[in-house]
């Protein structure tokens, strides 16, 4: 058996990292592609490798020839790769595959060692590699029969969205075995040229074959073993997260800060939204309206604002709507002048946006980091501050402060002359619900120094639309912010999602409902694990202290390494003093939070 590695293409895709290399020359984590693929190659007894060059050529050839004296490689130039697409470069090598089994493989590829496995243990003598359809797949995709006989190739003009469930993507590693290349595929690729020209695909050929008879090779699944593809700088950096080591690809998936769906099946239990809200009905219904959403222009703020306050049953004066809450806390805490009194540990994008030096701070003395309103007002009392932030349930801690104790607060704070701030972002998952919301038009307008935040990301489960709001009677700040903030800051999706919520608030009320009684559940499950002392919450997510001599990052590290399961490490924050280690864990699904459980139960530690 042989190797054949099509190495020909400019990559253009990748920018300046392909500006005077061919793409296989690429580092991904310190280690270039071909080094990857000549190294396993280089543990199979091959007769040689075959390498089909043309951009870059040169400096390709000199590199691996130096690198590898011992092995059998030979090259093939292909001189108008600039002309030409891989169908061509494979033809060139027809010789070779002519005279022995192949193994053909493209040079962008990055693929753990037993992806290669799949091909080479195979019993057929034929085979195409193949992954189920992900979103971030691009390019040929196959069918398959349960005999993993390829019903057809589906190209992109032919690909549609509605079938994806039966799709497979071609991983672009084949088998052929000398018989099959000379008495099949050749003749093939042969006419095919001459009737269609040399800028075409090589699977081309492969698609022909299946539509006139069938193509005579397997698609072999290669399930769950890691692989991707390399076209441009997103998927470089997606490879180099997945092929880090364990400590590399933590910290790149943490530095990431969403945007995890590029990763399939892993499960994100750091950021935290509703896992039973929206409903599939709505859901449905933004899709059927996409089209005219993706083509239009939102509205301006007036709209938009008008949509907040019908949503929430407040006034539209005294709402100005953000591109999530990100959005709003910047421009509110642009405004705050003197010093922010706030509660360690918590959400700490608020205080971040001041001075060490302009923060008062106050940390719970007890285990649990739970406090009250008169724990809050006793400590301030004395301290010079011009506002005070209360997130509420508090995050990490879940902490929460019932509605007669906030409006306690807010009468306090009034006679102080402090701003209150406070972030209710969660505060729909609390045992009570919406009854303990500020969100109130009486309320407001009683109390004018109090602004009250809400992320509408967290729990209506919509973080991709960037949603948040900030509500107060304060309509001189409130008309502020509604001129900081960019004159379009709501998209269309966004804008749609709030004019259609009121046809599911049931929805939205059940939704809530049923996440407590999994909040009930899941805090048992967790109880039950040996090293975590999971502290009481009223938001969707846990606070954990870990004992038993591993540490926060170490089970963070264990838990995305072995289980592909990502939690917060809550080393990083502030005010949980040295000695103990905590993660936050959010709460999802039935199905998932028993599959984190039992994960967490099958460490060694």
């Amino acid at each position: 058996m042989q190797a054949i590695i099509l190495a020909a293409g400019m990559g253009r895709r990748l920018g300046e990292l392909t500006k005077d290399n061919t793409k296989c020359m690429i580092e991904v984590n310190g280690v270039k592609l071909i080094d990857r693929v000549i190294r396993k190659l280089a543990a199979v007894d091959l007769n040689r490798i075959v390498i089909v060059v043309g951009y870059g050529r040169r400096s390709l050839m000199d590199y691996v020839s130096l690198a590898y004296p011992d092995l059998a490689i030979e090259f093939i130039e292909n001189p108008v790769y600039d002309k030409t697409n891989n169908i061509y470069s494979l033809w060139l090598a027809r010789d070779y595959l002519l005279a022995d089994d192949t193994i053909l493989l493209e040079s962008d590829l990055i693929f753990e060692d037993s992806v290669l496995d799949c091909a080479l243990d195979s019993e057929y003598p034929n085979v195409a590699l193949v992954a189920k359809y992900q979103p971030w797949m691009d390019g040929t995709m196959i069918c398959k029969d349960n005999e993993d006989n390829i019903v057809t190739f589906i190209p992109k003009s032919a690909f549609e969205y509605a079938d994806t469930d039966s799709y497979y993507k071609t991983v672009n590693i084949y088998k052929f075995s000398r018989e099959f290349a000379s008495n099949r595929y050749l003749p093939f690729l042969e006419a095919y040229i001459k009737a269609m020209g040399n800028n075409e695909y090589y699977e081309q050929v492969l698609r022909v074959m299946t539509l006139i008879d069938h193509c005579g090779i397997k698609a072999v699944d290669i399930a769950d073993r890691k692989w991707y593809e390399i076209d441009d700088v997103q998927d470089l950096r997606i490879a180099e997260t997945i092929f880090a080591d364990d400590a590399s690809r933590l910290s790149k998936m943490q530095h990431s800060f969403g945007g995890y769906w590029r990763y399939p099946g892993m499960l994100d239990f750091c950021y935290l939204v509703n896992p039973y809200f929206p409903s599939p009905k709505m859901v449905y219904e933004m899709k059927a309206n996409f089209d005219t959403l993706l083509r239009e222009y939102p509205s301006g703020m007036g709209v938009n604002s008008m949509l907040a306050g019908k949503y929430f049953g407040i006034k539209q004066e005294y709402v100005c709507v953000g591109n999530g809450a990100a959005e709003l806390i910047k421009s509110l805490m642009s405004r705050i002048s003197g010093r922010l009194g706030v509660t360690y540990p918590t959400f700490e994008e608020y205080p971040n946006r001041l001075s060490e030096s302009a923060r008062e701070i106050f940390i719970p003395s007890n285990d649990d980091f739970s406090y009250t309103a008169d724990d809050l007002m006793d400590f301030f009392s004395d301290k010079n501050i011009d506002a005070l932030l209360i997130v509420n349930p508090d995050n990490p801690s879940g902490n929460f402060i019932g509605y007669a104790d906030l409006i306690h607060m807010a009468e306090w704070s009034a006679g102080k002359g402090i701003r209150l701030i406070v972030d209710e972002s969660f505060v729909d998952f609390s045992e009570g619900g919406e009854a303990n919301t500020l969100l109130d038009n009486d309320v407001l307008a009683r109390y004018p120094h109090l602004c009250v935040m809400k992320s509408i990301s967290k729990s209506y489960g919509v973080p991709g639309l960037r949603l948040g709001v900030l509500a107060s009677a304060d309509c001189e700040l409130i008309n502020w912010m509604k001129k900081d903030v960019a004159i379009w800051n709501i998209n269309s999706f966004g804008e749609y999602y709030m004019q259609i919520y009121g046809k599911y608030e049931s929805d939205y009320r059940h939704a809530c409902e049923r996440f407590r009684e999994e909040r009930e559940m899941f805090f048992r499950d967790l109880s039950d694990i040996s090293f975590l002392r999971v502290i009481p919450s009223q938001a969707n997510y846990f606070l954990c202290e870990v004992t038993g001599g591993i540490s926060a990052y170490g089970l963070t590290r264990s838990l995305l390494a072995d289980f592909n399961i990502l939690i917060k490490d809550c080393s990083g924050k502030k005010g949980f003093g040295t000695g103990k280690e905590y993660v936050r864990i959010a709460i999802r699904d039935r199905h998932d939070n028993l599959l984190l459980t039992d994960a967490l139960k099958s460490l060694k530690l």
